[in-house]
């Protein structure tokens, strides 16, 4: 039985070959082409349209590209191809450019058979859930505005992704004292699309850069979620090398974790965490973070006079929420990190460059910093569920556990003393995610047996 294509707040994503053609991207890039013109229209704009494209390495982007490429033309959009390029770095090129939106041809860290189609707006942030709603209609709908043959989009191409990327992050440090420190980095891109940019950063920034699977070959060298499980090569190499750090990238370079320099693999909450505890050491001031992200922003937010903005998962929500509240750093706790001195997308780049200036400045070790934040016991787990099943999981853990506050803005977040329990539906992937919280392996196994108990009795 075919898996069901995905469409959703987070674009489209599927199984090439199985939910997932040509012809599906093509309508689906015509889709976007549409309301972006209609968009305009409504607030008395006129053309010329246009919208960056950019993939990761994975071996179909090449054919979804120029299925996209085709679908936006034949609504009379320009297309900029920028070829394989990070997906931050398609959100910095629409706005250097002055496009009118950005598509960036990837799955994130779904495996090698999944490719996906995620969309930017003008503003360099993907559509809110409402936009992305009319989007959605209007694939499903199939009115798509057609042009004639004198009036299809160009397509041209342009290779200055990496070096505007890398301009805009060497802006927000102090590269002078970061060189001074000349760490050694070990940098595991999973053949992914950050290694050639990743590289290029690192070493302007004085580092010696020991690359792990940096070839975008989009053939993983291994499950690409940059999960502990799938990173102990890393952190034997960070140790077999004397590393200062090893870094961990996605395929797409959106999310980092990092492994400290004994080889333990910290976990990619900290990544923002240790981003905020630079940006916090210059002065309190406002954070955004998803309601799945530990409280360790909180904490160091707290600490400093400062205040974190919770909001639905999902990095347009972060950024939203950024942009309205004047947030001086904002992301996810599955290690995206949004600074929007750069732009307003998760980027692996602003994470390493802003956890290497919090080494310069500190002269602290990754260990040393990530013992002085302290440590929360998370566990993250998801389980196949429909959506009229995940609301049973979630009523029935609410009777069990009345006396929490509850915030039901995505799912169902569940805040106690002692931690917090959030469960939730996925926006890329047909299964339920719950993430537990607290300071102790003991009482997070409360939480997570109630969890497992109550799936059980469900499913």
């Amino acid at each position: 039985m075919a898996r069901e294509l995905i469409i959703s707040i987070s674009g489209m994503r599927g199984i090439v070959g199985e939910n997932l053609f040509p012809e599906t991207a093509a309508a689906y890039a015509s889709a976007f082409g549409t309301f972006l013109k209609q968009t305009a229209r409504r607030q008395g704009q006129e053309g010329p349209f246009s919208v960056c494209v950019g993939r990761d390495s994975r071996p179909s982007g090449e054919m979804l590209f120029a299925a996209v490429a085709a679908g936006l033309s034949a609504t009379g959009i320009d297309v900029v191809d920028l070829g394989l390029v990070t997906t931050p770095g398609v959100g910095i090129m629409l706005r250097h450019l002055g496009c009118s939106g950005g598509m960036v041809i990837t799955a994130s860290h779904n495996p090698i058979e999944y490719n996906g189609l995620k969309l930017l707006l003008g503003n360099g942030i993907a559509p809110p859930s409402a936009l992305a709603e009319q989007i959605r209609a209007l694939y499903f709908d199939m009115e798509l505005e057609r042009v004639d043959s004198l009036k299809c989009g160009r397509i041209a191409a342009s290779d200055q992704t990496d070096e505007v990327h890398i301009e805009k992050v060497m802006a927000i440090v102090h590269s002078e004292k970061i060189r001074a420190r000349r760490f050694k980095v070990v940098l595991d891109s999973v053949n992914g699309a950050g290694g050639r940019v990743g590289i290029r950063l690192l070493e302007q920034l004085g580092c010696q850069v020991v690359p792990m699977n940096c070839e975008p070959t989009g053939l993983f060298a291994h499950t690409p979620e940059p999960t502990a499980e799938n990173l102990t090569d890393l952190c034997k190499q960070v140790v077999q090398c004397g590393a200062d750090v090893g870094f961990a990238q996605d395929p797409d370079a959106d999310r980092l974790a990092i492994v400290d320099e004994n080889g333990r693999y910290i976990g990619e909450e900290y990544t923002l965490a240790l981003a905020a505890r630079h940006v916090f050491g210059h002065g309190p001031g406002k954070a955004a973070a998803n309601l799945s992200t530990s409280r360790m922003i909180d904490d160091l937010a707290a600490a400093m006079g400062g205040k974190v903005i919770r909001t639905p998962v999902g990095e347009a929500n972060v950024a939203e929420a950024m942009i309205k509240h004047a947030c001086v750093i904002g992301g996810e706790g599955n290690g995206g990190v949004i600074d929007l001195r750069v732009g307003p997308i998760r980027d692996s780049l602003v994470a390493m460059a802003l956890v290497l200036q919090l080494q310069a400045d500190t002269g602290k070790s990754i260990g040393q910093l990530v013992n002085e934040i302290g440590a929360y016991h998370v566990v993250k787990t998801k389980f196949t569920a429909d959506a009229a099943q995940a609301r049973l999981i979630i009523a029935k853990f609410g009777e069990q556990f009345g006396d929490a506050i509850v915030d039901k803005s995505d799912g169902c977040r569940f805040d106690f003393a002692d931690g917090w329990v959030h469960l939730r539906t996925s926006n890329t992937e047909p299964i339920m995610r719950a993430i537990v919280e607290t300071r102790t392996p003991e009482a997070t196994a409360v939480y997570v047996d109630a969890v497992h108990a109550i799936c059980k009795n469900v499913l």
